[in-house]
């Protein structure tokens, strides 16, 4: 069942439940990266068809994502419930789970599809632009489409990955980014025969990519993991698992959009500076969100790690899991502060086109921005990892008002007050942030230690 033969047992040490959770994590770590190339290269393409139809989707990106990321807490809550279950061999209970984890992701993608019908309207109504408004709501009316696959796909990956079949998870991401790649050549361009559709085509890309990782996860799912009959009687309702998957997931899905709205609020604030303030925290932020991915990655781990243990019951598993994810993660994080300050100019520079006049201004702005995002990393990945280890032993509710509250009524007004009241711009609304995720990490770090990891 698993992917390498030393994640198959619980190692009671340290050393063995590290290499296992390097085992686990790398090929989510992967996934991850390869999620980011995805949106990249859809930023790159439509960059280089048009300005306007590159702004549109820059406006209606981030709005499908936060749609996206609400629906995505039942697909994640279904990672530890399958976790705890396979770690005590209920077979019943992983398929009871998972099938209700697909209910609820399946029941939300209908339920929000009719909305994207509207967003062109919505656009205008929040003051932008008429042409970048009619582009990006019809990206959104397509792209809506893509929603129940993408959030399909989310279900499998979670079901996989707690079992601790990682590397499909990861071929399937690469394998979708590189159709995706074709595709978008095909139809934003016209290349190849095919018509010229520009955002259209950017969209109709998305969700063919969608569908695509839906077959290649299902049907490796029916074949790896015949034991689980995983669709069989997929219609008959499991009210009691629809209300585990409920209960678990739908704060989840509040802490994702808490997090998302404040780094979009970030990015409203860095606007208010100036235009190259904003240019500047873009390209630093895409730099931070690369490296971040392997935390994001071995929080994932963690939670497949911890939900195993926890469903034996076993504390000993369970705080030497947790204790080997803050180890690897604090090493990611000195090597990745060591890189933000020593190497920030070549860094920010391969974001920046050389002939731009702008250039020497946003990597002034940037270097000051890297060397913050040093601080901001470090208690990023212990916020992240405290989440991680949370989720496995099925603790979402209070984490969820831990993060509103330490995103929204520190970090926010921190930001505010560091950046324009105390006249630091850009860097002081970095160190709001800062602030805001270092207040999150400390108390999700002492719930977990304190009351799920004490022996």
């Amino acid at each position: 069942m698993s992917d390498t033969s030393n994640t198959a047992t619980p190692n009671p040490t340290f050393g063995g439940q590290a290499r296992a959770l390097w085992a686990l994590g790398l090929p989510l770590v992967g996934s991850q990266l390869a999620q980011v190339a995805i949106q990249t290269t859809d930023i790159l393409m439509l960059g280089w068809y048009d300005v306007v139809a590159l702004a549109g989707v820059s406006l209606a990106g981030p709005i499908f994502f936060a749609v996206f990321i609400v629906g995505a807490g039942f697909a994640i809550g279904v990672m530890p419930l399958v976790a705890s279950a396979a770690g005590t061999e209920d077979d019943r209970q992983v398929r009871r789970v998972t099938r209700m984890g697909l209910w609820l992701s399946i029941a939300f993608g209908v339920a929000i599809i009719p909305l994207f019908l509207f967003f062109e309207a919505f656009f205008l109504a929040i003051g932008q632009a008429p042409d970048v408004s009619n582009l990006g709501g019809q990206y959104m009316a397509y792209a809506g489409f893509g929603i129940l696959p993408a959030l399909i796909v989310m279900v499998m990956r979670s079901y996989l990955s707690a079992l601790e079949l990682t590397r499909i998870v990861l071929l399937a991401t690469v394998a979708t980014f590189f159709l995706n790649i074709a595709i978008n050549y095909a139809l934003i361009f016209g290349n190849w025969g095919a018509p010229e559709l520009g955002v259209v085509g950017a969209a109709i890309a998305s969700v063919i990519g969608h569908i695509f990782g839906v077959v290649i996860l299902v049907v490796y799912a029916l074949v790896k993991t015949p034991q689980y009959t995983l669709f069989q009687n997929f219609w008959r309702p499991d009210w009691e698992a629809m209300s585990r998957v409920f209960h678990l997931g739908w704060p989840i899905g509040i802490t994702l959009l808490s997090e998302v709205g404040l780094f979009a609020i970030a990015s409203v604030m860095m606007g208010w500076v100036g235009t190259i303030a904003l240019a500047a925290h873009g390209v630093a932020l895409q730099i931070a969100s690369i490296t971040f991915m392997i935390h994001l990655g071995l929080s994932q781990a963690i939670t497949v790690r911890a939900g195993r243990a926890w469903g034996r019951s076993d504390r000993v598993m369970l705080r030497l899991a947790c204790q080997a994810a803050m180890v690897l993660s604090a090493i990611a994080v000195c090597m990745t502060v060591f890189v933000f300050l020593v190497f920030p100019e070549p860094l920010l520079g391969a974001f920046i086109d050389p002939g731009d006049p702008d250039r020497i201004d946003i990597l002034a702005v940037g270097v000051g921005l890297l060397a913050v995002a040093a601080l901001f990393q470090t208690v990023d990945a212990a916020q992240v990892m405290a989440l991680g280890m949370l989720r496995g032993v099925q603790d979402t509710k209070v984490p969820m008002i831990m993060a509103a509250f330490s995103y929204w009524v520190v970090g926010v007004p921190t930001s505010y007050l560091l950046g324009f009241t105390f006249g630091l711009d850009g860097v002081g609304i970095w160190l709001g942030l800062s602030v805001g995720l270092a207040v999150a990490g400390v108390l999700m770090q002492m719930r977990f230690w304190r009351r799920h990891a004490r022996l």
